[in-house]
Formats: C-alpha cells, sequence, structure tokens
C-alpha cells in the first residue's frame, strides 16, 4: 500500500510541475498584438510636451508607427509616411511615430531632415513597442476607434501605394 502512495505522491508532484512550467513559460513569452487584438494601452510624451494615450485620438483612425533614426527601411517609408498623414489628416486619421532612439540630436536631425509634421515621441527603452511585442522596426498598427488593431504592417510600406490607400479608406 506504501509504494501505491508513494507512487500517487510522485505522479501529482509531476503533474504539478508541469503545470506550473507550462503557466511561467507561458507567462515569460512576450504578447505579439495581430490584427483582431485589442491595443495595448500606453502613455508617451509628444515632442510637443503634450502626453497621449491611445484614448487621446478622439475616435480617429490611429497609425501607430514605431521607427528609428538608424533604421534603413524607416528612412525609406518615412517620406510616403509623412504625406499619408498630411493628406489623411483631415479624413480623421492620426499619425504617432514612437522612437527607440537613445540619443536625442538623431533623433531631432532624422525628423528636421524628412520634415516630419506627424506627432512624434521618444521611447528609448522601447517598452511601447515591447508591449506590442515589436522587435523589428519599422512596425505599425492601424488602430480603429474602439482600439482594436485593423492592421499590422511589418517593415517599411509605401504609404502612398494606391492599394494600400483604398484599404485604408474602407477603414474610416
Amino acid at each position: 500500500m506504501k509504494d501505491k502512495a508513494d507512487w500517487l505522491l510522485v505522479g501529482s508532484i509531476v503533474l504539478l510541475v508541469a503545470a506550473l512550467v507550462y503557466v511561467v513559460g507561458g507567462a515569460l513569452q512576450p504578447r505579439i498584438v495581430n490584427a483582431g487584438d485589442s491595443a495595448p494601452y500606453f502613455k508617451v510624451r509628444t515632442d510637443d510636451g503634450k502626453t497621449v494615450t491611445p484614448t487621446d485620438f478622439g475616435g480617429k483612425l490611429l497609425v501607430l508607427n514605431f521607427w528609428a533614426s538608424w533604421c534603413p527601411p524607416c528612412v525609406a517609408e518615412t517620406p510616403s509616411l509623412e504625406e499619408f498623414a498630411k493628406e489623411f489628416a483631415p479624413r480623421g486619421v492620426v499619425v504617432l511615430g514612437i522612437s527607440s532612439d537613445t540619443k536625442a540630436d538623431r533623433y531631432k536631425k532624422f525628423l528636421q531632415r524628412f520634415g516630419v509634421t506627424f506627432e512624434t515621441a521618444m521611447d528609448p527603452s522601447a517598452d511601447i513597442s515591447a508591449s506590442y511585442g515589436t522587435f523589428q522596426i519599422p512596425e505599425t498598427y492601424i488602430i480603429d476607434r474602439n482600439g482594436k488593431v485593423l492592421e499590422k504592417v511589418i517593415s517599411n510600406q509605401n504609404w502612398m501605394d494606391p492599394e494600400f490607400l483604398a484599404r485604408i479608406q474602407k477603414m474610416l
């Protein structure tokens, strides 16, 4: 009888350890946000001194772009993203660029070089992009009025591509 009780105890311990490993392992995996998910909450201070959260965009379509000045694909997409931001602002689209730059002088030179007028902010610790599961830049999330991610754009995008603009138009 003692052997049976010992085996039952050992079996229970093994099951509990396996469950613990499963739960802890799952918790350690980074959350990766995809289309259809709710956008994670964030708070950031923009370059013009405003503190913004996703709810501060007044029911507009939010284009949340993660980038850095040292990233060649970010350099490639910035001119079309700037043009897109200007063209779609009157239609209820807000572009917010969050940079993981750690050097403010490089960051500011980049913004000046490309004449960026859309909202921008620095997040040198990359906490906000990490909360979205973004570890490769550029990466952009198009978020609707209710905080749902409608589309996730990985790598650089020609923001003025007619096919892409048609998809954006359907989201408005």
